[in-house]
């Protein structure tokens, strides 16, 4: 478990997000009857998912058989790194158009995904794509899964809060249709209706004391909430309850979870926030906001229950659900752009950001909204 009591030193703020999709949208209808399938299973787990459309990059039709071409996985890496960077780019240059920063501005960039393995990552390939500077630090998150976007924002606020007034991205890049495996199995059912494709950038800057120096993106402080702390809870007697690994019979690597999923992370969600509001003075009944992972209707139900929380509490996590699936890394930050669009954030306002995935892990993350926080976002 974290620590507990508020980071110290200078104080990081998610200053802005933006967040990008393929082109391609499909209903869960459009994909059943994409790929001709007719088992009543199947098309009743994809059409009671609480999920209506997913952006996804679909392969093109066989000729033989009418249904989309069967990738290889050759083909699903070249997948993952083309689309990968097509949203990337599109994302982190949508989020310093919002700042008013350029490409020169940026320090420090971090890349998450789990959809693929590259190497060099993503970090290094979009800071040649986008020209940003050869100096700028770098780091890739690779195979964590849908908890990965706050163990990043640990990262990135602590280079944040190391060098006060320059600029850090973390950005999430899922191309989750470079991780589908297509047979008739319901393990395999369950995943390809859940997954969407989806990049979100998130910048991140640490107050410079007695004001920004010169050259600072923005004004000196304010613009945003403050990253006041993290907790993260391993579950290790689930650890095999998600898991991306090697199916032998279809040649491809294969996602897996548990049906047990859902309980599992709702169990545990009570214990991580109570470790992560401990020592702040801030009881749960204080917390205005949250945002959490779009993991499922399941996984947003078991949460949902086992913390006192309303439908409009998670109005954001089943909005996002709804119109995009699951994205993996990014999905708190989808929902967290819906937030700051839906312009309720007051001065004072405390924020949980939770998010969960393989380990069996939950992370979390408090964040409060001063004054000009709230009039900049």
């Amino acid at each position: 478990m974290a620590p507990t009591g508020l980071l110290a030193g200078a104080k990081a703020r998610i200053l802005d997000v933006a967040t990008a999709t393929p082109p391609h949208s499909y209903s869960q209808t459009d994909v059943l009857d994409l790929y001709g399938i007719t088992d009543p299973r199947i098309r009743s787990l994809f059409t009671n998912s609480a999920i209506e459309r997913r952006n996804l990059t679909i392969p093109p039709a066989d000729p033989a058989t009418g249904g989309p071409r069967t990738e290889t996985q050759g083909e699903l890496l070249a997948k993952h790194r083309e689309s990968g960077i097509s949203m990337g780019v599109e994302a982190l240059e949508a989020c310093l158009k919002r700042l008013g920063a350029s490409v020169d501005d940026v320090g420090y960039l971090m890349c998450v995904t789990s959809t693929g393995f590259l190497t060099p990552g993503f970090s290094a390939r979009i800071i040649r794509e986008m020209g940003l500077p050869r100096t700028c630090s770098r780091a890739d998150i690779v195979g964590m899964g849908c908890n990965a976007g706050l163990n990043a924002l640990t990262g990135v606020t602590g280079w944040a809060s190391a060098h006060p007034g320059r600029l850090a991205i973390m950005l999430c890049v899922e191309a989750c249709s470079a991780a589908y495996v297509f047979d008739d199995t319901m393990r395999s059912a369950v995943v390809n209706s859940l997954f969407g494709d989806g990049a979100a950038a998130v910048a991140v800057r640490a107050d410079e004391q007695g004001g920004g120096a010169e050259g600072a993106v923005g004004s000196a402080g304010g613009e945003g909430p403050q990253i006041l702390k993290f907790s993260s809870l391993l579950i290790p007697e689930a650890l095999d309850a998600m898991r991306y690994d090697w199916d032998d019979a279809q040649g491809k690597f294969s996602f897996f979870l548990d049906r047990d999923v859902p309980y599992v992370v709702g169990a545990n969600a009570e214990q991580v926030v109570d470790t992560l509001l401990a020592g702040t003075g801030v009881r749960r009944t204080d917390v205005a906001q949250w945002i959490v992972h779009s993991g499922g209707k399941k996984v947003i139900d078991s949460v949902m229950v086992n913390l006192g929380l309303t439908r409009h509490d998670l109005r954001h996590t089943v909005s996002v659900l709804r119109d995009h699936g699951n994205l993996s890394s990014g999905s708190f930050l989808f929902s967290y752009r819906r937030l700051l669009d839906e312009g309720v954030v007051r001065p004072g306002d405390y924020c949980v950001l939770m998010t969960m995935g393989p380990g069996s892990t939950i992370e979390t993350a408090l964040v409060r909204w001063d004054m000009d926080g709230c009039e900049r976002q």
